[in-house]
Formats: C-alpha cells, structure tokens, sequence
C-alpha cells in the first residue's frame, strides 16, 4: 500500500476552497433575507396562507441554487487541475461529496479535498437549515396570529349579536 501523505499545496488550495464556498454561502444568504424581507414589506403582512408559504418556497430555490453555485466552484477546480475529466462528471462527484461525503473519485494528491468539501458542504447546509428554519418559523408564527385574530373576531361577532325575544 502506498503512503499517503497531505501536501501544503493540498492544504492552501484546500483553504482558499473553503473559504470561496464560505463567502459565497455567505453572500447567498444575506441576500435570500433581504429578498424575503423586502417581499414582506412590499406585501405588508401577507394574509394568505399560500403568499406566505410562498415566501419560504422561493428562499428554498434560493438556498438551493447558492449551494450548487459552491458546488460550481469546487467542480469547476477539479477540472483546471485535471482532477476530473470533464464539468459534468466532476459537478456530479462533488455534489456527492458535498452532501454525503462520497469520497474516492480524486487523484491521490487532491485526496484531503473530499474531506474538506464534505466539512465545508456540512457546514453550509447547517446554515441553510438555519435560515430556512427562522423563515418557517415566522411562517408559522404569522399564520397562527392570522388564525387567532379571525378567532377573536368571530367570537366577539357571536357575542354581540342580540338573540331576537319577539321570534316565535
């Protein structure tokens, strides 16, 4: 069995890798927040529960297409070192890696990049989590307080209507 052994070249391009897919994740994910603020101002409160959900399903496509555009980048470095023979075979193998840690598709001397693109893949889809998670929440938040104040309306409707004595 041959030795293996992790290379500063390894290490650098594995940094510089990290922190592209962190800045873009970054970027991606402040702009999906003010995308779905900016909707709720513009809208004001959205009333309808389908608006509102619509609002998460957007930020989900966006979160998604920020994750693949990592994905991109990392791909997109595989084939200028030569690490995979072509865009599609390489964007294939590191959206493996970068969701379940699919590993064994790289040259031996790129080898510490699976672990790092799964770390990193870990770690941006946490986040994503995150944010998808503090938009379902308000989601939730929203449409219960929508539900409560048609409850209240509808109960303080009942309570004022007078009971007609002279019917028979």
């Amino acid at each position: 069995m041959d030795t293996y052994i992790i290379s500063l070249k390894e290490i650098l391009w594995g940094g510089f890798l990290v922190a592209i897919t962190v800045s873009i994740h970054g970027t991606g994910m402040f702009v999906i927040l003010r995308i779905t603020d900016s909707l709720k101002e513009r809208f004001g409160p959205i009333e309808s529960f389908l608006g509102d959900l619509g609002v998460i399903v957007l930020a989900s496509w966006l979160i998604i297409l920020t994750n693949l555009v990592e994905v991109m980048a990392w791909a997109a470095f595989y084939v200028l070192r030569d690490a995979q023979p072509n865009h599609s075979v390489a964007f294939y193998h590191a959206l493996l890696n970068y969701t379940t840690l699919q590993a064994g598709y790289l040259p031996r001397h790129w080898r510490l990049l699976e672990a790092l693109l799964g770390m990193v893949g870990l770690l941006t889809i946490a986040w994503s989590t995150g944010i998808l998670f503090m938009l379902a929440r308000d989601f939730q938040d929203n449409q219960l307080r929508i539900r409560k104040r048609k409850h209240e309306l509808k109960n303080k409707a009942s309570s004022t209507r007078q009971p007609d004595s002279s019917a028979p």
